[in-house]
């Protein structure tokens, strides 16, 4: 999920920073030291919205750096357990797919990927036994976040499709369809019987 969260840190300025406005520096130096990076208590960070205050800056003997107490916004993406996502298949592997969601990547076990024994066909697509469906490189999906790991720095986010209302969009069309085509047929059915009854 998309957050845009107020941050209060002492920010450390390089000098190669120096010649510029206070608040330019600063930016310059938020722009380096958080976007693009993952923070366990933040997520991973898109960009510098806005730096917001600013109080004097201390410099520390044997460091070049000056040292600002800053007031910032960030946009961030942080996963959240039980979370829908949709994103788009990047990779398929023998034991399940990867899929982007906002700015990283979740892993899909095989087993997780729909209600069907599966398997890694010739043609590198995941396959269903007994429905016959296939995930692709490149299929759009909906799934939800089971798991998140921080524990090698970047989060690993664990998804499945194997809940109601989840898995490849085509798929969710398909099922939509069909349920519509059964909701018609049984209505029509009751009409006819209906019918019947009053003779």
């Amino acid at each position: 999920m998309f957050y845009l969260t107020e941050v209060e840190d002492h920010v450390r300025v390089e000098p190669k920073h120096f010649g510029l406005p206070t608040k330019e520096a600063i930016e310059r130096q938020l722009n380096e030291s958080y976007v693009d990076k993952v923070f366990k208590e933040l997520g991973f960070v898109i960009s510098v919205i806005s730096v917001d205050e600013v109080d004097d800056g201390v410099i520390i003997p044997g460091d070049g750096a000056a040292f600002y107490k800053s007031a910032f916004k960030l946009l961030v993406w942080k996963p959240e357990l039980h979370e829908l996502v949709y994103g788009t298949i990047v990779e398929i592997a023998n034991f399940g797919a990867f899929m982007q969601i906002g700015p990283m990547q979740g892993m899909i076990h095989i087993s997780q990927t729909m209600e069907d024994y599966v398997s890694l066909s010739k043609t590198g697509t995941l396959s269903g036994k007994a429905s016959k469906r296939n995930l692709a490189k490149g299929d759009d999906c909906l799934a939800r976040i089971v798991a998140i790991s921080f524990k090698s720095g970047e989060p690993k986010v664990g998804l499945t499709m194997r809940q109601p209302g989840l898995g490849k969009v085509e798929w969710l069309k398909e099922d939509k369809k069909k349920k519509t085509a059964a909701v018609k047929a049984a209505a029509k059915k009751a009409e006819k019987s209906e019918k019947r009854g009053k003779k």
